[in-house]
């Protein structure tokens, strides 16, 4: 267990996108001591969470433990790490390994995180279809799972794990976005893992984790206060077609105002 900070940490998301995600399992993973302050995801670039955060992105927290607020879900994992996970439940002490974990985790922002968001948007959000668009990010998508298999291939089979022989919140943080691959891509769960065994192995173990399927059970009672679905959707709409159809018809609208 790691230390535990006698105030609650406040964490500020909206319920629907992965990267809040990533924060509360590592928040549950640690058995951090935290508030949630969700909201609805059209006031994200309002006041009052752009006085908590003026990039006007989820998630943010305020620790009034120590009289900080931070918003970047990578920012707030090495804070979370270095304040709270002061005996190394899921970091390592020894120079080498610590930074082959920012590593890690630097390459999870700058190269999962953008792609696979992109996917989504082009496949799902976007008001036209652009096939090369979606093309581009897909194939993105499959050179960031070739470049992790191709790393824990190369690692004994009792240390599938990206840095030494347990996890680590490197690991971690690819979890949310990993989790929904087959809606990003569009495809079923066999055929997001083709060619990446290991990958899917590694992903699979963590979100069988009691702190993941906790992390899950919260999304699920937010979004339904939101009146959402599991996969952002609003209840009442049956596909994304129909959604997209809607969200193309508020654009063209829009346009015409």
């Amino acid at each position: 267990m790691a230390t535990n900070p006698p105030e609650p940490i406040r964490v500020w998301l909206t319920p629907p996108g992965p990267n809040s995600w990533k924060v509360i399992f590592l928040l549950e993973e640690l058995g951090l001591n935290y508030v949630i302050k969700s909201f609805s995801f059209e006031n994200v670039k309002k006041k009052p969470f752009t006085d908590i955060n003026p990039n006007g992105r989820v998630p943010a927290i305020e620790d009034p433990n120590t009289d900080l607020t931070l918003w970047e879900s990578g920012a707030i994992y090495q804070y979370l790490i270095k304040t709270y996970d002061t005996k190394r439940q899921l970091s390592h002490d020894a120079h080498k390994e610590r930074h082959l974990e920012s590593q890690w985790l630097h390459f999870q922002m700058s190269g999962q995180g953008p792609y696979y968001g992109q996917c989504g948007w082009f496949q799902h959000l976007h008001a036209e279809k652009i096939q090369s668009a979606i093309g581009r990010y897909a194939n993105e998508i499959k050179r960031v799972i070739s470049v992790l298999e191709g790393v824990l291939a190369a690692k004994d089979a009792d240390k599938q794990w990206l840095v030494g022989d347990k996890m680590t919140y490197a690991d971690m943080a690819f979890v949310p976005w990993n989790f929904r691959l087959a809606e990003v891509l569009n495809q079923s769960w066999d055929e997001v893992w083709d060619g990446a065994p290991r990958v899917r192995a590694w992903h699979e173990g963590m979100v069988g984790l009691p702190s993941w399927k906790r992390s899950m059970e919260i999304r699920a009672r937010l979004m339904d206060e939101q009146g959402l679905q599991w996969n952002g959707v609003p209840k009442g709409v049956e596909t994304f077609d129909q959604y997209e159809k809607d969200i193309a018809a508020r654009a063209a609208a829009g346009e015409k105002k």
